[in-house]
């Protein structure tokens, strides 16, 4: 009897369908927390045909990311400002389980392929920023550019969450809050002189510096690039005297997440406190998020980065306070606003807290500048838009 395979051919979009699949579990565990295998079992065929495709996993990373960006620029090559909203808002709708690889999964890449998203990402920047510029003629190219990087975090803040919403729907609300922005004074960041960052200051006991030095290595490197002994090695201590402290590195990370809520939900509550309406309860709400983020950035960046590489149980507990705080925002929007669904005032207020972490970055959280006098009224105008 001849097996049901022979003679069968392999779909031509399958080197696709592996790229697709592969993205989506990228975004959905991280990087490094998805295996050849798993990609395999999803496109529904065996670990070996994917290397018939594609070397190795490294390989779909960098098909998926540059697949990401053909997909948007392609959509987004139309003619009119409008036109060009409508299909970023689109893209960002039906790419929503992907899209999270602008944000986070790029990491990974080697410096040669770091450097070619980064000139995609450019690409699409300057697609908003010229047309923009031309509507709006007192904008210099650089707040044009600050501008435009503002409303692709909105679109791109989509593959953040997973917030239940109409397709049709979330396409509205995306594409009204990025053309609020847009509208809006420029975040640029104020040209002040270069200053010398002193070293950072060992504060604490031991545990403290432990979980200080940590925070500075995952932000910077990545969970999956620092073990025990970079840890143990930054701390000043040998390797085998951090385990009297943490049991593993998965728990260091926890205790860096548990940290990070105490300091969100903290932050909240002074801002709640002696508001005068809910109005006010928003604007020190976003004046709170702000000032955190900028004076925490390792903490706050490793916190929306490395979700994904903490302990089942923690990650579970971790993720139901993540929500507890973005209801918070979307009791408030809700109250201010009666006639919006909460659907969309949770959209809208992922698009403010992505925002935020988005261009943060783009400064490099530098306090020295008025970014985050200028990051407080973006948080507004995406919320009442």
């Amino acid at each position: 009897m001849q097996s049901p395979t022979v003679g069968r051919r392999r779909p031509k979009d399958r080197k696709d369908r592996i790229a697709q699949v592969a993205a989506e579990l990228f975004c959905e565990r991280g990087y490094h927390g998805v295996s050849l295998e798993e990609i395999a079992a999803v496109v529904g065929i065996s670990a070996p045909a994917v290397y018939r495709h594609y070397e190795n996993k490294y390989a779909i990373l960098v098909a998926a990311t540059r697949e990401l960006v053909a997909a948007t620029l392609n959509a987004t090559d139309v003619v009119g400002f409008d036109a060009m909203l409508d299909a970023f808002a689109a893209v960002a709708v039906t790419h929503r389980k992907t899209v999270g690889l602008y944000q986070w999964e790029w990491r990974y890449l080697t410096e040669e392929h770091r450097r070619e998203f980064g000139d995609d990402l450019g690409r699409l920047l300057h697609r908003v920023a010229e047309p923009l510029a031309a509507a709006r003629p007192a904008l210099s190219p650089a707040d044009a550019e600050a501008l435009a990087r503002a409303a692709l975090s909105v679109f791109g803040s989509l593959g953040t969450h997973r917030a239940v919403i109409a397709k049709g729907r979330a396409e509205q609300v995306l594409r009204r809050a990025a053309a609020a922005v847009l509208a809006t004074e420029p975040p640029t960041p104020a040209a002040v002189p270069a200053a010398v960052t002193p070293p950072p200051v060992r504060v604490g006991g031991r545990r403290e510096i432990l979980l200080a030095e940590s925070i500075r290595l995952f932000r910077r490197r990545g969970y999956h690039a620092v073990n025990i002994e970079d840890i143990g090695r930054a701390a000043g201590i040998n390797a085998s005297s951090v385990y009297r402290y943490f049991p593993g590195k998965g728990d260091i990370l926890a205790a860096a997440f548990y940290r990070a809520s105490e300091r969100v939900t903290e932050a909240t509550a002074v801002a709640l406190n002696g508001a005068a309406d809910g109005a006010d309860a928003l604007h020190r709400m976003a004046e709170s998020y702000v000032e955190l983020t900028f004076e925490r950035s390792d903490l706050v960046s490793v916190y929306l980065a490395e979700n994904n590489n903490l302990p089942e149980a923690d990650r579970h507990e971790l993720r139901k306070v993540q929500r507890l705080h973005v209801e918070e925002w979307v009791r408030l929007v809700v109250a201010v606003r009666p006639g919006l669904a909460a659907s969309e005032a949770r959209v809208l207020t992922h698009a403010a807290l992505n925002l935020v972490a988005d261009l943060g970055r783009w400064v490099r959280f530098d306090r020295r500048t008025a970014m985050d006098r200028h990051l407080v009224r973006l948080i507004e105008v995406v919320l009442w838009s």
